[in-house]
């Protein structure tokens, strides 16, 4: 099974201080971690059509691939004009991604509005998704669902946070070979849900998986939930090195492995630069082997 890093504790540096470059990502990913596969996040991927091609290469070179871009369209927004907006921004997320070789690009639903009612937000989501099927097709890619908490520059968490409003889009939009979920188990735990029942609800539409770990610091799940609207990730709620959080990983990779999964795994590790590499080693290190001992591919 390929392995991916997502470089969740260097997004500030990239995409807000520019102190740190993409092309110093790939070199590090490629001489300190034992992965595949660099994910990429829409705020640090280059737009240029020759700097789209330079990248690509680099990686290229180095060994690895770019399998999955990491976007957050807002779909839930009341104005129709402004959803529309949203579908266009994502066509054109899905056509870089085919660009730098990507095959899995993420979609979500959307900010949970206090004025967006549960079924109008489902309705706007699903119609969103729906109309960018043929787009993903025609450039090969699959779109794929996260059960989110919360984009680290919005406002209001995921409208389809919560499992049951998760589950209600996911039948909302059709089955296609162009769309799926992507599983984070983490995000399950923060919502106040049991990780491994949304898996066993979702798990013949898991096409990829962000492998993350969370505790909290200070602060419980309630405390959390209280904390509305604000701007970025709540303080109380942080990233650990993979297998000494809250998930049961041995539960999570022997159902995916008993459903035959064979996409990718996405690292999503630490909020902390000074320690991002090292957490993220240690983290592709404790996935390899319980890969291996699941036997997944």
């Amino acid at each position: 099974m390929p392995l991916a890093a997502f470089p969740k504790c260097f997004l500030d540096a990239m995409c807000v201080e520019k102190t740190m470059t993409v092309e110093d990502w790939i070199g590090r990913v490629a001489a300190e971690l034992d992965v595949d596969g660099l994910e990429f996040y829409w705020g640090f991927t280059p737009r240029d059509a020759a700097e789209i091609a330079r990248v690509r290469g680099l990686i290229e070179a180095r060994g690895l691939v770019m399998p999955m871009m990491c976007y957050s369209p807002d779909f839930t927004q009341p104005d129709a004009a402004a959803r529309a907006r949203e579908v266009e921004s994502e066509k054109r997320v899905i056509e870089v991604t085919a660009q730098l070789g990507g095959r899995l690009c993420r979609v979500l639903s959307g900010q949970r509005r206090p004025e967006v009612s549960i079924e109008d937000g489902v309705k706007m989501a699903a119609d969103c998704i729906t109309e960018l099927l043929p787009h993903a097709e025609k450039c090969g890619v699959t779109l794929i669902l996260e059960n989110h908490y919360k984009d680290g520059y919005w406002d209001f968490p995921e409208f389809a946070q919560k499992r049951d409003v998760f589950l209600q889009l996911l039948a909302a939009i059709p089955r296609s070979p162009w769309f799926g979920v992507n599983y984070d188990p983490s995000n399950a735990i923060v919502a106040g849900d049991d990780p491994l029942q949304l898996l066993d609800d979702v798990l013949d539409r898991v096409v990829s998986m962000h492998a993350s770990d969370r505790y909290f610091e200070g602060g419980t799940i309630e405390d959390l939930q209280k904390l509305g609207g604000h701007q970025g990730y709540a303080s109380i709620l942080k990233h650990g090195i993979i297998g000494r959080g809250l998930n049961d990983y041995d539960a999570i990779f022997s159902r995916l492995a008993r459903a035959g999964f064979t996409g990718w795994i996405s690292i999503e590790d630490g909020n902390d630069p000074a320690v991002g590499m090292e957490h993220l080693r240690l983290s592709a290190e404790f996935l390899r082997a319980k890969m291996k001992q699941h036997g997944l591919p």
